[in-house]
């Protein structure tokens, strides 16, 4: 009973721990909390969310907390978005980013992904836009910070429209799921602006039977925003849901509901009057006097664009998109009415601010592409300097590598040394005892110098251990031995001639970037039939080449071999002495893909029984290794080179065995 009560407390302490973790991890710093309460007054007073916002990110600056200049950085960057300030806006969105990614804080960089995605879209980087809004949505989801996550679901429905009708309403539904279970009026709003635009474009693409199902969401989405008017920071989403309101009733049936689409208008214009909303403006403004124009009440049309245009003066900043807009709408209204001395005055005046217009437009487009190709630049040049520490802590293992091969050459050169004295000397001492003939003396000398040949091949094998497998060059070595020892000499010879051809082919071909697919052949050839004497002709084999596959071929050298040793190592080897082995080697080549596919086929145990013999075998060759790095290399250069390794089986197949088919670029 006691034991159970211990257990017991364990438990509730190892609970209690974890969520004592859990509501530290959720903990908002104050340096964010003033960064995130300046980032909600940017349509108020945006000058003191500004200060607030600057305050905040030397805050966390001068306490040196990385995660909080990163968060930091983040809101000021969007605050800057909303200013339409480019430069403060690129500038700050990479700084959160730079210093996220130095992190490994899913906090900060959720926000940075966050504004790295904003400044993406805004550049017109769509891709690049999805990614990094998708990683902060996950991220933002891992952490449960369903507003965020609300107003990334919808801004990702955006980006998916139009062309991808089924993820602009999964993401639209799903922000506003979690818009849901936030209960932040800002967030519920953002998420039904994306569920609305989605119904929108369903009606404007021709299912006006969903129009009333459309409308009747947005006046249940104004009935919220009366009710939350105050909570609601983004007072542009406001007025961009009269907008659509309105649009809605315009495209509507005839004769559309007018007082109602006036309403949403005069809603819209008050809200971008109010906080200097100028595409709010631009809209209601813009679809009165379409609407007045259909009519044909002239007068009232004109009297409107007149109106927008002396607003429009009076700003400090004028808006030469929106007067180059209203001037045409005059202009079109003048040509209606045949008052052509008004069009000539309304399109001299249009001319002037459309060429404004397109200035600022060709200004903004430069500007755009200028960060993007400065952001590009610092991407690839963060993937050179990756791309070159690896290659620096490659260059430092090949280093260990070789002394390593070095230090391994000098022991065997001294073991060798040390073991061919005392041969010497019991040599001496045989000589002396027997005074054998000059017969034996040559049989010895023929002995002493295949010894000095293998030796040497020996030690040239050691140099060679990234090409040949070390397993196969000792069973070669040792086969060589016995011979020698069983006095057959003729065969140790042929098979000693064949051992070098191969190590020469080896060392030579290592040296390569290509070799000709004939002389890979010749090599593989020679390669096989090692193994066939080593393992007493327990095998067959067959190198098949389609007709169309030119010989002369540019392949990587030394690429097959570790895999016809496998299927005969692990494959063939194995096979009961009553079951002669077929090894078959088939070229074909896809000049549309430009490959060559190589399929090594063996009637061998199979992948599991080979597995099961290997359980307790954790070494692995290293042509093994260097042809998996080689592959990967390979499959960066070529999206098409590939490796295939499949078991063959009695009932699927036929027969058992391994295939394994290797797709190889040609140069």
């Amino acid at each position: 009973m006691r034991k159970k009560n211990n257990i017991t407390k364990v438990f509730l302490c190892l609970l209690f721990c974890w969520i004592s973790f859990s509501i530290k991890a959720q903990t908002v710093s104050t340096a964010e909390r003033i960064s995130s309460e300046g980032y909600s007054k940017r349509f108020t007073d945006s000058a003191a969310a500004l200060k607030m916002q600057i305050a905040a990110l030397q805050t966390a600056q001068k306490s040196g907390n990385k995660e909080d200049e990163a968060i930091c950085s983040a809101y000021l960057a969007l605050t800057h978005k909303r200013l339409l300030h480019f430069k403060e806006f690129m500038k700050y969105a990479e700084k959160a980013h730079d210093i996220a990614g130095s992190l490994k804080s899913d906090r900060a960089k959720a926000f940075a992904s966050t504004a790295m995605g904003y400044l993406k879209s805004y550049t017109d980087d769509k891709s690049q836009a999805l990614k990094f809004f998708l990683e902060a949505y996950a991220l933002f989801d891992k952490m449960q910070l369903y507003d965020q996550c609300a107003k990334l679901g919808a801004d990702i429905s955006y980006l998916f429209s139009p062309g991808s009708e089924s993820k602009v309403k999964k993401y639209a539904d799903e922000g506003f799921s979690y818009a849901e279970k936030s209960q932040n009026p800002e967030s519920i709003l953002h998420a039904r602006l994306a569920v609305g635009s989605y119904l929108s474009d369903l009606v404007a693409a021709g299912e006006t039977n969903r129009w009333k199902e459309a409308v009747t969401f947005f006046n249940e989405t104004i009935n919220f925003i009366e009710k939350n008017e105050e909570k609601i920071d983004s007072k542009s989403n406001i007025g961009i849901t009269y907008i659509n309101l309105a649009a809605l009733y315009m495209n509507g049936p005839k004769p559309i509901n007018e007082k109602a689409f006036l309403s949403a208008l005069e809603s819209a214009l008050v809200i971008g009057k109010k906080y200097g909303l100028k595409n709010v403006y631009r809209s209601s403004m813009g679809l009165r006097g379409q609407f007045y124009v259909e009519k044909g009440e002239y007068r009232t049309a004109e009297s409107l664009f007149k109106e927008g245009i002396f607003y429009q003066l009076s700003l400090p900043y004028k808006d030469n998109y929106l007067l180059a807009t209203f001037y045409g709408c005059l202009k079109d209204i003048a040509a209606k009415e045949k008052d052509y001395k008004a069009y000539l005055e309304y399109d001299t005046l249009f001319m002037k601010y459309n060429q404004l217009k397109y200035d600022e437009s060709t200004q903004q487009i430069l500007q755009n592409a200028d960060a993007k190709y400065e952001s590009e630049k610092k991407v690839t040049r963060i993937q050179q300097l990756e791309q070159e520490n690896k290659l620096q802590k490659k260059n430092k293992l090949l280093g260990y590598g070789i002394s390593a091969v070095l230090l391994i050459g000098l022991i065997f050169m001294y073991r060798s040394y040390y073991f061919r004295q005392r041969y010497h000397q019991k040599r001496e001492d045989f000589l002396q005892q027997q005074q054998t003939n000059t017969d034996l003396k040559m049989e010895l000398l023929e002995k002493e110098t295949l010894e000095n040949l293998a030796e040497k091949l020996s030690l040239e094998r050691r140099l060679l251990q990234s090409q040949m497998d070390p397993h196969f060059i000792f069973n070669a070595l040792g086969n060589i031995q016995g011979m020698m020892l069983r006095k057959d000499t003729d065969l140790a010879v042929l098979y000693l001639g064949k051992f070098a051809k191969l190590s020469r082919r080896v060392l030579e071909h290592s040296r390569m970037e290509t070799i000709a697919l004939e002389e890979e052949i010749q090599t593989l050839e020679n390669y096989i039939e090692l193994q066939q004497l080593r393992l007493n002709q327990s095998f067959d084999y067959q190198i098949q080449c389609d007709e169309s596959v030119d010989q002369q071929l540019q392949v990587p050298p030394l690429l097959i071999q570790p895999f016809i040793e496998n299927a005969i190592e692990h494959g063939l080897k194995p096979l009961p002495s009553s079951q002669k082995g077929l090894l078959i080697i088939h070229f074909k080549e896809k000049p549309d893909e430009n490959l060559l596919i190589c399929t090594i086929k063996d009637n061998g145990i199979g992948l599991t029984a080979s597995r099961k013999q290997k359980t307790n075998d954790s070494h692995r060759s290293l042509s093994t290794k260097i042809t998996d790095e080689r592959l990967m290399l390979m499959l960066k250069d070529n999206s098409e080179a590939k490796l295939e390794v499949r078991e063959l089986t009695t009932n699927h197949d036929g027969q058992q065995g391994c295939i394994v088919t290797l797709s190889i670029p040609i140069f």
